[in-house]
């Protein structure tokens, strides 16, 4: 074990915050260390909207009604962006095919990496946060008010702050359940309810389902079309 490892093994959310304010030269070391993370060919297809004002937190709650977005000192919004790209390819043709998967994940693995770096290094100096994917359902309404051009789209928000809140860290799912030597082992069922019950431990009395029926939740109705409605409006579908 080192520090890093240490740190990075005691992450929880945190979606409680105290008044106390992120000082700008922190949250520029914040960004910054975030954005050292490693890019697909250094495209850097990603963008980052920081969200200090309350009107505008105000706002955003009314769309994803989040307390954390409220109350955080800094929300930052990560947007999946290609309109810089479609920039650079002009400087040398008028060909530009920015639709499509393969796209998609270069600017969403980009913005994901650049995250998890920005969340370690806030957590490095004392503060703590929560990524909200749930913008997602919102995203036409969202992209109108950051005023997104095409090409670009929200994929989650990250609420920062000094935490007024501490949990036991979240039990994973067992290492050799994930972790495979050369070649997928594909497991039943029974270890999904192994890990339903891992977790109920861990909840106690908090518990209200099982993981399970999360994933239930989740994958057993049909998608939220929000997201693929506005990749559709940006020309990136």
């Amino acid at each position: 074990m080192n520090e890093t490892i240490d740190l990075m093994k005691k992450h929880t959310s945190v979606r409680r915050f105290t008044e106390e304010q992120i000082s700008d030269e922190d949250l520029k070391a914040i960004i910054d260390a975030g954005r050292a993370a490693s890019s697909w060919k250094n495209f850097q297809s990603y963008s980052i909207i920081v969200v200090r004002s309350q009107e505008k937190k105000a706002a955003l709650f009314d769309l994803v009604p989040q307390e954390a977005i409220r109350q955080s000192s800094v929300f930052l919004l990560f947007i999946g962006d290609l309109n810089r790209a479609e920039k650079g390819v002009g400087l040398h043709t008028n060909a530009f095919y920015p639709q499509g998967v393969e796209n998609l994940l270069i600017s969403s693995v980009d913005v994901s990496l650049v995250a998890q770096n920005t969340l370690l290094a806030a957590e490095s100096l004392g503060y703590g946060g929560v990524i909200i994917g749930l913008i997602r359902y919102a995203s036409r309404e969202i992209a109108e008010l950051f005023n997104l051009p095409d090409y670009t789209y929200p994929i989650f928000g990250m609420a920062l702050g000094k935490p007024a809140q501490h949990h036991a860290v979240k039990p994973r799912l067992p290492y050799e359940t994930v972790v495979f030597e050369e070649d997928y082992q594909e497991q039943d069922a029974s270890v999904i309810q192994a890990y339903d019950q891992i977790q109920a431990d861990y909840a106690g009395d908090r518990a209200t389902d099982t993981w399970s029926e999360r994933l239930t939740n989740q994958f057993a109705q049909k998608p939220n079309p929000a997201s693929q409605n506005l990749l559709q409006d940006k020309k990136l579908l």
